[in-house]
């Protein structure tokens, strides 16, 4: 991939003035420590070093998902027979459609389904959610949170909207005040539908924007423009939902740190309640990862210390426009009214329903992850049966450990909390990687209580690993 180095190289220096500006305000790890004194700055400028450009260090989950196998789905249907628990309770619906899959997306998604093929898909989640919802754990309980995802469930027709969301509130009613967020992307967002999501209860929308630069979003194969973003950001700011959050990514195939700081600029012109920056992950399952295995990259490809340093450039400046940050990875204008309820439910160990092809859920201390495949989703269902795919069951440290790893997303873990909710003390599950983290500076204990700093949030995800219980390490490559 000898191509791919010279890319990242001359991208690099093509943005070095603007580089050294970043460097100044916060971005720039080694040079900022080393002006401190730090005395972690030569550890973390090698482990800067051995970042790979490639792969997927992004922790959505734990164990990671090769630890989880259809032989462990027993352990899920248990729960579901179980008598209910006291925690909070969620769901997550997929959608799995897309008009184009973009280059660097690992979720499940299927180009342009016909109208017919979309409803007989919302008909399938419909009838999952009365099916799971007749199981003894879920008995009297009501929805704290519930988020449609996808793909893009926005390509739904305005009446299939509201069919898709009233007919999951009847099955499974949510709360009076539960956060329910619906993902849009910019061409569909039209003002039929967010009118349809805002009336049938949405409450909070999510647009993926992930760039506002017409040729970064061509690279990268958004079939959006800029203009369609900025349509959409008001129509969304029209129809009157308590929160708008938009999501970008930082490192994307042809950008440089002048059209990431342009369009950064012109997003918070529009004011959204949150913001979410992500940096670009080059997973083996992606369009991207397999241009880049041909040599046939369709542009420059920003290193993995630039996108960082772009992620924390963005804070920077969202800081300085009045948001607060609450994660390694999202700002928001108001910490109370825009506080990312669904994430932080499950990072505190909430129930989550998954309803839908690929769709994740955690009951009981036990993940699923339903079938795959669309087509093989709507038999199962149209049999009469949970379409069952694969799962894996926590003990009480790997619950400890789950929570560990996933509130330190957040940049915050109660410690002794947590070791008082789950009988076993994480300094014990973790206490050498804790430690460690402390000498480099990625991390502080206070009064119990381990708090990210900036720098460990820059590169939370790569550090996680180093916590978790032996047997839940993947293999090395």
């Amino acid at each position: 991939m000898q191509r791919v180095d010279s890319d990242v190289r001359g991208e690099v220096l093509e943005d070095a003035d603007n580089a050294r500006a970043s460097d100044v305000r916060g971005g720039g790890e080694r040079l900022q420590a080393t002006r401190d004194g730090d005395e972690g700055a030569e550890e973390r400028h090698e482990d800067d070093a051995r970042e790979p450009a490639v792969g997927s260090p992004f922790v959505s989950a734990y164990p990671p998902f090769s630890l989880w196998s259809p032989e462990h789905t027993p352990a899920f249907e248990r729960v579901l027979a179980s008598a209910p628990s006291g925690a909070r309770l969620g769901l997550y619906a997929h959608v799995p459609f897309c008009e184009e899959r973009c280059a660097y997306c690992v979720y499940l998604s299927r180009r342009s389904p016909r109208p017919d093929a979309l409803a007989a898909y919302v008909d399938g989640l419909l009838a999952e959610a009365r099916l799971i919802a007749r199981s003894p754990f879920l008995a009297g309980r009501e929805l704290a949170f519930v988020y449609i995802g996808g793909g893009t469930p926005s390509l739904l027709a305005p009446d299939g909207i509201a069919r898709l969301l009233d007919g999951l509130r009847s099955a499974l009613p949510w709360s009076t005040g539960a956060e329910v967020s619906f993902e849009c992307a910019p061409r569909s967002a039209t003002p039929e539908r967010l009118r349809a999501m805002r009336a049938a209860g949405v409450t909070r929308s999510s647009m993926g924007i992930q760039a506002l630069d017409d040729e970064v979003l061509r690279l990268n194969a958004r079939i959006h423009t800029v203009d369609d973003c900025m349509r959409a950001l008001d129509a969304l700011g029209e129809a009157g939902f308590e929160v708008v959050n938009t999501d970008l990514i930082a490192g994307l195939v042809g950008e440089t740190e002048r059209t990431f700081t342009r369009g950064l600029g012109r997003l918070l012109e529009r004011g959204p309640d949150s913001v979410t920056v992500y940096p670009l992950e080059i997973p083996e399952n992606t369009p991207l990862f397999r241009a880049l295995g041909r040599d046939a990259l369709a542009g420059p490809l920003p290193a993995p210390a630039a996108r960082r340093r772009r992620v924390a450039l963005a804070f920077s400046t969202l800081e300085d426009s009045g948001y607060t940050r609450i994660s390694a990875y999202a700002a928001v204008r108001d910490p109370e009214r825009g506080r990312f309820g669904y994430q932080r439910d499950q990072y505190h160990g909430a129930d989550v329903i998954g309803l839908g092809a690929s769709a994740f859920a955690y009951l009981g201390g036990v993940h699923h992850q339903n079938i795959i495949a669309p087509a093989r989703y709507l038999e199962r269902i149209a049999a009469g049966d949970l379409p069952l795919g694969r799962s894996y069951a926590l003990d009480a440290r790997g619950r400890c450990m789950r929570e560990l790893v996933l509130q330190l997303k957040l940049g915050r873990c109660d410690l002794d909390a947590l070791a008082q909710r789950h009988g076993v003390d994480p300094r014990d599950l973790a206490g050498a990687p804790i430690a460690s983290g402390e000498r480099t500076g990625w991390w502080r204990i206070e009064k119990g209580v381990l708090l990210v700093g900036a720098q460990g949030l820059a590169r939370i995800d790569r550090l996680l690993p180093d916590l978790y219980l032996p047997e839940h390490r993947e293999p090395a490559h």
